[in-house]
């Protein structure tokens, strides 16, 4: 039998991933050996006859399974990435398999008695902050997955565990099916009227791989975003507003309504085995928020004091429209299009004013300057280190000492393999193991607009906040500096993973930030002031709306979640509900964003999207202290990095949180920043 890839430990630069070496055969039988190997792991810890200890317990547990998981980060991030008919097809049988696996474990009897025999001593145990809380979390992680349950019950919550790891997958395959699907091919160029001459490129470009004439406008984010913010013809935007609002919503084989209706429901039940009132109590109880009740009154308290303002805007975005164009209702497809004209009105600004000042290559290069001045950060690209596709950077980092801190990856362009949006992932986690500390490896995934024959890629402001937000993860990612895996990096509550994106978006904002990476692309010309001014000036531009469209995705998560949904049977019935307090412009009767809303039914975000808004909170608070001693502030950027960045879960985020203010976070900051505070 061939030695496989998996079979061995990588031999490559920093322990990184040899992607060119694995072939698609090698994931399954590599998922079979690891999963075995797992689960001898954790026999090994059941078997032994000593008292169960903290190290030979928790410690072993905490460090069970990595080769798995790091197995696991490859073949997903791919799946995610890059993925063909082969991955999906690993996925959908590889997903149920660790499904039952992870039930092996936390169904396990004899491994939670030895898990609560530690506990049980926690009071007599000499332990850090870091193993207190990997102790607390251990024992509850068994409580919360069915170890108190009884044999019946146990075996349902398998079922229901392996059958919404399937459905989950299929609910982003779906969505990537259907974005796919789609094209608006154009062939007269009076429709093009009002386009920015890199998108009409991108699309020209597009049209002429496919061997068609004239252009083609996707739903990926690049060629979608531009083609409704800036075309003038309204019945194309209509067009493909009406498509991207239909995606998985079309009772064809890849509608995600059904599939989602199962995912609530069989969320809900499990809940109610483990003995919580709904999925969004389970959920928050291992949040910062703590209760849906909570989560509920901050939603309300904001879209009480954002409504008002976000009607006026509203108004004046209507008035705009009619006196602008005679329109009498603005739609869904004109907002984007009337608030850019109306920003152009106001401020003089727009995007195609900026985009020549922010290349891409400088903008990755402002990221990583604004990370040395703030954390002594060095970023050296290198090409020894093994990518997935032709298009990723690699990255070493480095301190200002020289010592290696990390690898970082960076994948920007859409392809037909790579889901939308943008996200920040781990190949694999900082940890500590016998006196070595494993430095993680880090990437982030975009979807920016590509180079065109003649101009290369230029980012629109909103791009360029993007970046920095998911690099703004990413450092979380590589200065972590914990012991356990489990507890490293993001591997926190996920209302407060949002906190070290969301502030560095910040910098974006600022003029000292801004002039080290704004240049023209042809002229090497700093950024005018005027119009960094500009910038600054519009940062609270139509907020109220901006505020009140973030608030509706979180009413609508916590509606999925936060009650009983066995008797929903109409997914757009039910969604026009959750909105009703939060909607302005008219309803498309055969649109609907829950098929589609990858956050809450194929990502993390299940009863936790209110969780943008509270990061939000966090970020404004703690960027206020920032702008108070100063944005590039050694002293402050050092405590930001010693007790947020290199934490992780380390300890409860509210601790570390005072302990790099001095206080809890004031959500006046964030009304103040968003122009909301009267």
């Amino acid at each position: 039998m061939p030695m496989r890839i998996f079979d061995q430990k990588f031999t490559t630069v920093h322990d990184t991933a040899p992607f060119s070496k694995i072939k698609t055969e090698d994931y399954l039988p590599a998922f079979e050996q690891h999963i075995e190997k797992t689960k001898t792991e954790i026999e090994a810890i059941t078997a032994n006859r000593e008292k169960p200890t903290f190290s030979n317990t928790i410690e072993a547990l905490a460090y069970s399974g990595m080769q798995l998981d790091r197995l696991s980060s490859i073949f997903f991030n791919l799946h995610s990435a890059e993925t063909n008919d082969e991955l999906d097809k690993i996925a959908q049988e590889v997903a149920p398999k660790l499904s039952a696996l992870a039930n092996d474990i936390n169904l396990n009897l004899a491994l939670f008695e030895r898990v609560k025999a530690v506990y049980a001593e926690k009071d007599t145990l000499t332990l850090t902050p870091e193993q207190q809380t990997l102790l607390n979390k251990s024992y509850k992680g068994f409580v919360r997955n069915g170890a108190l349950l009884e044999a019946d019950k146990k075996d349902r919550l398998r079922k229901i565990d392996a059958e919404l790891a399937v459905l989950k997958l299929k609910f982003g395959e779906n969505i990537l099916a259907e974005t796919n699907a789609y094209q608006l091919h154009l062939t007269d160029e009076k429709d093009l009227s009002g386009l920015p001459e890199g998108t009409i490129e991108a699309a020209k470009g597009l049209a002429e791989s496919l061997g068609k004439a004239g252009w083609i406008f996707t739903l990926d984010y690049p060629s979608y975003i531009p083609f409704v913010t800036y075309a003038n013809n309204r019945e194309l935007r209509k067009e493909i507003s009406l498509a991207a609002g239909r995606k998985a919503f079309q009772k064809n084989e890849h509608d995600n309504s059904e599939h989602l209706l199962s995912i609530v429901k069989l969320r809900f039940e499990r809940a109610q085995l483990l003995g919580y009132s709904t999925h969004a109590h389970f959920v928050l109880e291992e949040r910062m928020a703590q209760n849906p009740e909570r989560v509920q009154v901050f939603l309300e308290d904001l879209l009480v004091k954002a409504k008002p303002a976000a009607r006026g805007e509203f108004g004046e975005l209507s008035a705009f429209a009619k006196k602008r164009d005679g329109l009498e209702q603005l739609e869904k497809w004109d907002g984007a299009y009337y608030s850019e004209k109306l920003k152009q009105e106001k401020f003089a600004l727009d995007d195609e004013l900026l985009k020549p000042y922010f290349k891409l290559e400088k903008v990755l290069n402002g990221a990583f300057t604004v990370a040395f001045k703030l954390f002594g950060l060095h970023f050296n690209e290198v090409d020894t280190i093994d990518k997935y596709h032709e298009e990723v950077q690699t990255f070493e980092v480095t301190d200002d000492q020289g010592k290696f801190i990390a690898v970082f990856y960076a994948d920007f362009f859409p392809r037909k393999g790579k889901r939308n949006g943008a996200w920040m992932t781990s190949f694999k986690p900082q940890y500590r193991i016998e006196g070595n500390d494993e430095r993680p490896h880090v990437s982030i995934v975009c979807n920016f607009t590509r180079p065109t024959a003649s101009k290369p890629s230029l980012l629109t402001f909103n791009e360029v906040t993007t970046l920095f937000h998911e690099f703004g993860h990413a450092l979380h990612g590589m200065l972590a500096d914990t012991t356990y895996p489990n507890l490293s990096g993001t591997s926190v509550f996920w209302d407060f993973v949002e906190l070290p994106s969301q502030i560095m978006e910040n910098w974006c904002y600022e003029k000292d930030a801004l002039a080290l990476f704004a240049r023209h692309y042809e002229t090497n010309e700093a950024i005018p002031m005027d119009l960094v001014d500009k910038i600054k000036a519009s940062a609270s531009f139509l907020e109220g709306m901006a505020t009140l469209r973030q608030l509706s995705f979180g009413l609508l998560d916590m509606g999925w979640h936060g009650q009983d949904p066995t008797n929903i049977q109409d997914v757009k019935a039910f969604e026009n509900s959750c909105f009703a307090s939060t909607q302005f412009y008219p309803d498309v009767a055969d649109n609907a964003m829950s098929p589609s809303f990858s956050h809450i039914f194929n990502g993390g975000y299940s009863s936790g999207y209110y969780s943008y808004k509270w990061a939000e909170v966090l970020d404004a608070d703690a960027f206020a202290y920032f702008q108070d001693k100063g944005i590039f502030d050694k002293e402050v950027a050092t405590k930001f990095k010693d007790n947020i960045l290199s934490q992780g879960g380390s300890e409860h985020p509210m601790t570390l949180y005072k302990r790099f203010r001095g206080k809890e976070p004031q959500v006046d900051a964030l009304l103040k920043r968003a122009g909301l505070l009267t």
